[in-house]
């Protein structure tokens, strides 16, 4: 299927698709920027290995945000040109499941701190 296969969708919606594919890169980002800073800052915290395990958690799920806001995009586009039902998000509950995983080590490591 090409990309330019269907008609034109308002380009309102097009716009919009575009805006929540930056959102989920902003996401991409801020995640990434969290595992760096767990990786940079994490040193001085024992034992290191579980801020270790969540800084390469968190820069997979970054990698995985990325692409998944690509593919949501594209699906999006070719749902919209072809009159379909726009597909599920597949990176809600990812997020959430992520944001819940970085706040159960982050308490648990004040908690028994």
């Amino acid at each position: 299927m090409q990309e330019d296969d269907g008609r034109e969708p308002d380009y309102r919606f097009t716009l919009a698709n575009e805006r929540t594919f930056l959102a989920w890169i902003r996401t991409a980002l801020a995640v990434l920027a969290g595992a760096i800073l767990l990786h940079q800052f994490g040193g001085v915290v024992q034992p290191h290995w579980p801020l270790l395990a969540l800084s390469v958690a968190m820069t997979v799920a970054g990698l995985v945000f990325c692409c998944g806001a690509y593919f949501q995009w594209k699906a999006n586009q070719q749902a919209m040109r072809h009159s379909r039902p726009l597909p599920r998000s597949t990176l809600i509950p990812l997020a959430a499941g992520v944001t819940l995983l970085v706040a159960v080590v982050a308490g648990l490591f004040v908690l028994f701190r």
